[in-house]
């Protein structure tokens, strides 16, 4: 078999030719969590609960427009894609009942990023279980299984969900995260991965619903695994890897006492039900229920609402006909009462709890159960039949692990569980910026060390100054990295998801034209990208169709870093001749020795050897007004140079905004040989080839214009010697592009994220 595009050497990726590989990716995409036929976006309260009549077909895009987003995502410098579907999108009309026609169109929209050479990997969505129940993933008829109701999740707030809100444009920002710490979420999460031990009556077609649940999903990836394998040119490229389950959740499992908040419950906005009142309002019970806001410093108790269902119950009536779906309830399971009242955690005729800790103890050998403890032993347990799942179709699959987010991973290091071919796949959110849609330039919090109490006091963890703020979200992510290997070993750090709202301060931007807030937070995160060493990334997102008006068309969100109503960068007009800048031919070939002496390179000195007219990429580059460039989506921060592949080992790579100016060091076992360069995506948008100087601690380099299918984009070859090697790339400092923003920069020292 020929050699992998891609594979793991320790903590690394590397190609074919042993380089380094960085995975600069991106999402796409983030509306393939809803059905195109009918068009559902998730304000849209038509036809929602015709869930079994859906198809996902044409999501991400559809194949005719293929080429045009892979084209301009490559143009952009990304290289890798995580390729969202979800468990609805394979078996929405019921168990067993695959779509065909949406695999076909994938299995053709894959082949049009092979076209453009991305890494791709599998992603299978899910966020806070299912569109009917706020989010997105699995199928309407498994809630259906469990004895759930969905349209009665508005009135019992079991969920809070956007296409049933009253007022669609009034819901509430980030408010669909709760639902997590609600009913529906609460139930499903809960009988997915602990279904045996904590609802062992929930029998269906004679298995525990865990197993029937789970069985249904992996065998439903299965089938789009294998549909792939079966169409004989994606395996391994694109698909390089498969991830597990996205942002999985424990449910109610390794909660101590159902009647009060837990402690590590960081979330709380709107109704903050306890467990025990969900179960009570789900039942038809009216509940007095605290409200939480999220203000200036944070979460803050806001007074209390009564809910009230009037006896509307969340769960299916006595007389639902399963026959619906074609499966087989076992008598133990009454329909018409909340499947905890059926296992002796409350009695519904006095409306007291009894088991208050049911779900904090093991009930096959009363280990105590906390959040390490379900992720050990119930996550992983999942994960291993998912796993095996994958390479029984992709032997050589990348298994890209996602555990549950900024939970503690799983202590596999050493263990069969320590698996080569693994990534460690966390997600990362500055919560304040997301919460607030703001760009806080003042304050930002140390969350993850709060979670990992790092501090006395969470005051300790709050971060004065821009500086602070950035160096801390670096820190933050570098903490991350380094905990996955304490507990998991050593594997790459792929942070899967990362990025930032637009609808900022009120949709400020979409008004003026000024995405200075958009620009300065999406550089910060990258900087903590780069700064925390990470293997990669893929920003979350990139949507097609989003909107000013609507965003990315679900919940409210709008992280998408292409709109239809904002303008984007020109494309690079392919040049007359090759574009290159390259220093003295006479001097030492790369393969023979290291240049003693740094070597700058500017369009000055090359002018012995290169005319004007070479170095320039004739209609490159538009020059735009100030108000021109602020409408370019902040794509001033996340179109950037970075590592393509390296010979040898990255020790530090960087992007100075503020300055444009590109920086890495690395670290060569050997010469590079001709075929195998080290190579740097260089966008003319900060480096125009008339404008830009390149200093070396030694070998040549040429700078050119590639074509990939169409998707001009331009790259930096290096040839060097072995041994410690350093390369600056300085670009023009173009004006007004970040205007209203420059004095909030602070990209040319790393201070260490102080306790104030």
């Amino acid at each position: 078999m020929a050699p992998l595009r891609l594979r793991i050497d320790g903590r690394t990726f590397r190609d074919a030719d042993n380089r380094e590989v960085i995975l600069h990716g991106i999402n796409a995409a983030a509306d393939a969590k809803l059905p195109s036929k009918p068009d559902l976006p998730s304000h849209v309260p038509d036809d929602f609960f015709d869930g079994d009549n859906v198809s996902f077909i044409d999501r991400p895009f559809t194949v005719d427009s293929a080429n045009v987003h892979f084209a301009r995502l490559k143009r952009w410098g990304y290289n890798t894609i995580r390729y969202i579907f979800t468990w609805e999108a394979i078996e929405a009309a019921g168990p067993g009942r695959y779509d065909e026609e949406w695999i076909q169109h994938t299995i053709a929209v894959l082949r049009v990023a092979k076209r453009y050479g991305f890494f791709v990997f599998m992603d299978p969505h899910q966020d806070v279980w299912s569109r009917f129940s706020g989010g997105s993933g699995a199928p309407m008829w498994t809630l259906y299984a469990c004895g759930l109701d969905p349209r009665a999740f508005d009135v019992t707030e079991a969920a809070l969900v956007h296409n049933t809100y009253p007022k669609p444009a009034e819901y509430p920002k980030m408010i669909w995260a709760t639902n997590y710490t609600r009913l529906a979420c609460q139930v499903m999460f809960t009988l997915f991965f602990g279904g045996r031990d904590f609802a062992p009556k929930a029998i269906i077609d004679g298995k525990n619903i865990q197993d029937y649940l789970t069985d249904h999903y992996i065998a439903a990836c299965k089938h789009l695994a294998t549909r792939i394998h079966e169409a004989g040119d994606l395996e391994y490229d694109p698909i390089v890897g498969w991830e597990s389950l996205n942002e999985p959740n424990r449910g109610l499992i390794s909660y101590q006492d159902v009647t009060v908040i837990p402690t590590e419950q960081k979330l709380q906005k709107g109704t903050s039900p306890t467990a025990w009142q969900a179960i009570l309002t789900g039942s038809g019970r009216a509940c007095e229920i605290n409200t939480w806001d999220f203000g200036g410093m944070g979460p803050y108790k806001s007074g209390s609402l009564l809910i009230d269902p009037k006896g509307r119950s969340a769960w299916l009536p006595a007389d639902y006909d399963d026959s619906r779906y074609g499966w087989k309830r076992d008598p133990g399971w009454k329909l018409g009462e909340c499947i905890w009242a059926q296992h002796g955690v409350w009695d519904p005729a006095t409306d007291t709890i009894l088991r208050k800790n049911y779900f904090g103890n093991n009930p096959q050998n009363g280990d105590k159960i906390d959040y390490e403890y379900f992720t050990n032993h119930y996550y992983m347990q999942h994960y291993r039949k998912y796993s095996t799942m994958v390479k029984s179709v992709f032997p050589d699959s990348l298994m890209f692990f996602q555990p549950p987010v900024l939970e503690i991973p799983p202590s596999i290091k050493g263990t069969e569980d320590d698996d080569p071919n693994m990534i460690f796949s966390p997600h990362y959110y500055d919560g304040i910026t997301l919460l607030t849609k703001k760009w806080n330039r003042v304050w930002n919090v140390d969350v993850f060390g709060v979670l990992r109490g790092k501090y006395l006091t969470p005051a300790f963890a709050i971060k004065f100054g821009e500086t602070a703020i950035r160096n801390c979200l670096a820190h933050q992510l570098a903490a991350i990295r380094e905990e996955g290997t304490e507990y998991m070993g050593i594997h790459p750090c792929v942070f899967t998801e990362i990025g930032i709202p637009y609808d900022m301060d009120d949709k400020y931007a979409y008004k003026t034209g000024d995405y200075s807030s958009q620009i300065a937070a999406m550089d910060a995160n990258h900087f903590a990208l780069e700064e925390s060493r990470a293997n990669g990334f893929a920003l979350w997102t990139y949507v097609a169709t989003n909107s000013h008006e609507w965003g990315d068309l679900w919940n409210g969100e709008d992280l998408s870093i292409f709109s239809t109503n904002d303008r984007i960068l020109p494309p690079i007009q392919k040049p007359s001749s090759d574009s290159r800048a390259s220093f003295d031919t006479t001097s030492p070939a790369y393969s023979q020795a290291q240049s003693s002496e740094t070597l700058t390179v500017s369009p000055a000195n090359l002018k012995q050897t290169l005319s004007a007219e070479d170095m320039t990429l004739q209609g490159a580059r538009q020059q735009s007004s100030d108000a021109d460039s602020q409408s370019f989506r902040a794509a001033e921060a996340y179109v950037r140079p970075t590592p393509v592949t390296a010979h040898g080992d990255i020790s530090q790579y960087g992007f100075d905004l503020r300055n444009r100016t590109f920086s890495m060091s690395l670290f060569a076992p050997s010469s590079t040989r001709e075929e195998a360069p080290t190579v740097v995506f260089l966008p003319d948008f900060h480096f125009p080839p008339n404008d830009t100087s390149v200093e070396v601690s030694g070998g040549k380099w040429t700078i050119s214009t590639e074509d990939e299918n169409g998707a001009l984009h331009q790259i930096l070859r290096w040839w060097h010697a072995e041994g410690d090697q350093t390369i600056k790339i300085k670009g023009s400092r173009q004006q007004g592009t970040a205007a209203g923003a420059e004095e909030g920069y602070y990209l040319n020292t790393l201070k260490g994220c102080s306790v104030m």
